[in-house]
């Protein structure tokens, strides 16, 4: 059983593109579309290259991927010593268990897929039998491996003592041996030459060699260190391009054997995968850094250009925070210095809104893997929505730096200001610890380590005042907010003092102690309710109008590492060091929610429409949401106990459309989870009366159906145009016939002649209802009554009276099936239509029979209107009252 939270259920995970796994590329031809698989932790993700969007996303692995690849039916990912075979990106077809060691290498064989363990070990799968049919125990240890084309059941191995085997799979023999060139083997790629294979090195080298003749036709060597990606180009051009574990990418021109270009920096970490895809010259790379490229050679020198990509951060966030009111947007800063931001509803509106410099056009030329005047990793951001068409509308703070940085989310840039006040410049050991943005978006406000707490306007970043006389605290400034009416500045220290003071003049307003320092602060703009975390792990609830300190939470074990309110000031959310995330009731002061997740989540942060909580953990380049249970299911939270013992749970995995997908492997368990659909009962208690679904105009205006026919007549019959005297109209058919014009009376007497129809004839419902009556089953009498339109009902009542062509005993039988109808308690409002619309038609034979009064005393002792009609009245009497009563 799946454990989760009272309130929180993981929901899905954002921001992961791929890691160090190899990519692996795959044509479809019902998509006439080139596909990317990308490994990412315990899933896959699939991309369609036309426009690099994600397409699917796998279920979870029991442990992270640790190498896959595909071919145009399945994908093969290898989890330790299992293999798992994927259909569509998502079905789980076959699962294979080899020995105890861990997968190293996978190659699809044709019918058969080729796994390399740990031990050296090649086995031979069979995909559709899930049998091993060849294993082979190797001395040398295998580093790579590759298919030659033409090659009919032979594979080439490379190893790490750098020689390179030519094996026979079927005769289960070695045809060569290759001496190799001195340096471990660290990739193999088949050439559009027909014997002709690339070897990449551990030393950086390359060699273009023929199997047939064990003859080197060409060698290049780069400088960048090991090879880990080779590729040919297959639209004209001899290109082999090559990559490296420093990021850059080399390109070759194989006919004057020379190098013909590089891509510098074309990834911050080592290029992990590097594939050209068929007949076209486009490059799709991608990198332990968590980012796909894809580069198109269309410059006038046949060089590379990059075209798309599809990026999260390289390194693990440190703030999170979500942007507007909204709620769809994420704010997120990571320890590569980069800001970003991801949504909730669709990857490709995530965007990049560059990395952190003192110098941007420097970085620029230079490039941002290689800019000196790179700043270190923001540790606290604020932003607002209101002006961000017209100035930058962000603010951050960076890693031991006293510069306060601004950016635009509209404009997706870092700002021209680099906010400072003039009496820091020089000095050092000044750092920037806590800011916040005012409501109109105008003014920021940022606390020092030295005490100072200064307002700063962020369209022009000068400076508009200072708080206090030299400085707002003696110690360290941690938090500082800003009220939603730009009124009051509240400001925390070491000094175990907040302080309040006015947004305009800068006065001081009131001090409050407390025992301990202020650690940081999170104000509730709407409720004016300000949380304040201590250094002795107590968070306090402060109204900053009545300044008092209405709620105490200090059963925390742990350091507090961020806190957010819900949107409807309900709870209380804070993750502590200890791993924990704890939610608080507000009104109660109770703890309601605990739970443990690892690793340890360093920021989190409520959505403004309470769908979701966002946290970031360390280590962790990913942004996890967690969805609100409370929005979609009735749940009532009590306090837990004091030996309360909390959850462990699972990160949320990447999803594509937020299922959760700890689910089992096979299909048959994944449809014994679904959860039924919901039908609502025919009856929900005997007390009550249910209504039929039936439209309104079926039955409401029974009564009044002559009426409505005499108003909708027209006053004029329709002029129809004579026909030219050469054109006589037929009437199609089998036997074509003249067509001879009705006069104007022809409404009247087609009516006339259904009346007839039906009296002469016995209809479908005068037999059902002779047939029921015999049964004493009347539900078919109903459901055929619910298929007529008014007017047929009108006729078939019509025809039960004797001067119609019927008889008493079938106007009996039309009584008695509305009162057991009426026992039922169901189709109340259409039994009583067809009840007062009968008696409207045949009251005076209804009342010269014995019998039929007797039905109808039967129908009056029915009290379901009146025991309805109580509890109506009941309810609204209730209403009343309340709404009436003073407290």
């Amino acid at each position: 059983m799946i454990q989760s939270s009272k309130i929180f259920v993981g929901y899905r995970a954002l921001g992961f593109v791929c890691n160090h796994v190899p990519l692996s590329l795959r044509y479809i031809n019902r998509r006439n579309e080139n596909l990317v698989v990308t490994a990412v932790g315990k899933s896959f993700h699939t991309y369609g290259c036309s426009k690099l969007d994600l397409l699917s996303v796998s279920g979870p692995h029991p442990e992270e991927i640790s190498c896959l690849t595909s071919d145009a039916y399945l994908v093969f990912t290898a989890c330790e010593n299992v293999i798992y075979a994927w259909r569509r990106g998502t079905e789980l077809k076959h699962t294979y268990k080899g020995p105890i060691k861990n997968v190293l290498l996978l190659l699809p064989f044709g019918p058969h897929l080729i796994a390399v363990y740990e031990d050296s070990t090649l086995i031979v799968w069979d995909i559709k039998a899930e049998e091993i049919t060849l294993e082979i125990p190797f001395t040398i240890s295998i580093s790579a491996i590759v298919h030659p084309s033409t090659y009919l059941n032979k594979i080439l191995l490379g190893s790490l003592q750098g020689c390179l085997q030519l094996w026979n799979l079927r005769t289960n023999k070695l045809i060569y041996t290759f001496d190799g060139w001195g340096s471990p083997v660290t990739v193999l790629e088949q050439a559009p030459a027909i014997n002709v294979v690339a070897i990449g090195l551990e030393c950086g080298d390359i060699y273009i060699h023929n199997l047939k003749f064990d003859e080197t036709l060409m060698k290049f060597s780069q400088d960048w260190g090991a090879v880990t990606g080779l590729s040919f180009r297959t639209d004209g051009p001899p290109i082999m391009a090559s990559a490296s574990t420093m990021g850059h990418i080399a390109v070759w021109d194989l006919e004057k054997k020379r190098l013909h270009s590089e891509i510098r920096e074309a990834h911050r970490g080592c290029v992990s995968g590097l594939k050209f895809l068929p007949n076209e010259p486009l490059l799709i790379t991608s990198s332990s850094d968590n980012s796909i490229k894809m580069w198109i050679f269309d410059l006038p020198d046949d060089g590379g250009r990059l075209l798309r990509l599809r990026e999260g951060h390289s390194s693990s966030p440190t703030k999170v925070r979500f942007y507007d009111v909204n709620g769809k947007n994420i704010l997120s800063a990571g320890r590569d210095s980069t800001l970003r931001s991801f949504s909730t509803e669709a990857d490709n509106l995530n965007k990049s809104l560059g990395q952190a410099s003192f110098n941007r056009k420097a970085a620029k030329r230079k490039g941002i893997k290689h800019d000196t005047k790179k700043m270190l990793p923001i540790i606290d951001l604020c932003s607002e929505a209101t002006r961000e068409k017209d100035w930058d509308n962000i603010a951050a703070i960076h890693r031991n730096s006293k510069i306060v940085t601004t950016w635009s989310y509209n404009r997706s840039c870092m700002g021209e200001h680099k906010i400072m006040h003039e009496r820091f410049k020089g000095l050092k050991n000044v750092e920037a610890l806590c800011l916040s943005i005012s409501t109109c978006g105008n003014f920021v406000v940022i606390g020092y380590n030295t005490g100072h707490l200064d307002k700063f306007n962020i369209q022009s970043g000068m400076h508009r005042g200072s708080f206090g006389k030299e400085t707002a605290h003696e110690g360290n400034v941690r938090g500082v907010a800003i009220d939603g009416f730009n009124q009051m500045v509240i400001s925390g220290g070491t000094d175990k003092l907040l302080k309040f003071w006015k947004f305009k003049d800068h006065s001081e307003i009131a001090i409050m102690e407390v025992e301990q320092g202020v650690s940081k602060v999170v104000l509730h703009r709407e409720n004016a309710m300000l949380a304040v975390a201590m250094d002795n792990f107590t968070i306090l609830l402060v109204d900053i109008e009545s300044k008092r300190i209405i709620r105490n939470f200090a059963d925390n074990s742990g350091n507090i590492c961020d806190m957010a309110f819900s949107t409807d000031f309900k709870w209380l959310i804070a993750a502590t060091s200890d791993s924990s995330i704890k939610t608080w009731d507000i009104s109660s002061g109770k703890l309601v929610d605990w739970f443990t997740v690892s690793p340890l989540c360093v920021s989190l942060t409520m959505s403004p429409s309470g769908e979701y909580l966002a946290t970031v953990h360390a280590g962790s380049p990913g942004i996890y949401l967690w969805a609100n249970s409370t929005l979609y299911s009735n749940l009532l939270l009590h306090p837990l106990p004091e030996a309360y013992n909390p959850l462990q749970l699972d990160l949320p995995v990447v999803t594509m459309d937020g299922r959760d997908e700890n689910s089992k492997d096979d299909d048959e368990a994944e449809t014994d989870n679904l959860v039924p659909e919901f039908k609502s009962p025919e009856q929900i208690s005997d007390e009550l009366v249910t209504l039929s679904l039936v439209s309104k105009s079926r039955w409401l205006n029974l009564l009044d159906l002559d009426i409505i026919k005499r108003r909708n007549k027209p006053k004029e019959p329709v002029q129809v145009p004579k026909n030219a005297p050469f054109f006589l109209p037929v009437v199609s058919g089998l036997k074509p016939t003249f067509l001879v014009e009705e006069s104007d009376n022809w409404k009247e007497k087609r009516e006339k002649s259904n009346i007839l129809d039906v009296m002469q004839h016995k209809s479908e419902f005068y037999k059902l209802l002779y047939k029921c009556n015999g049964t004493e089953n009347y539900d078919m009498v109903m459901d055929k009554l619910k298929e007529m339109n008014p007017s047929k009902i009108d006729v078939e009542i019509r025809c039960l009276g004797p001067e119609n062509g019927g008889s008493k005993l079938f106007m009996e039988y039309f009584l008695k099936t509305l009162s057991e109808s009426l026992k039922t308690k169901r189709n109340f409002e259409l039994i009583h239509s067809y009840l007062a619309l009968f008696l409207q038609i045949h009251y005076e034979t209804v009342s010269k029979s014995d019998k039929m009064v007797g039905i109808l005393q039967e129908i009056k002792q029915d009290r379901s209107w009146e025991n309805l009609r109580e509890k109506i009245n009941y309810c609204l009497c209730l209403g009343n009252y309340t709404r009436s009563a003073v407290i």
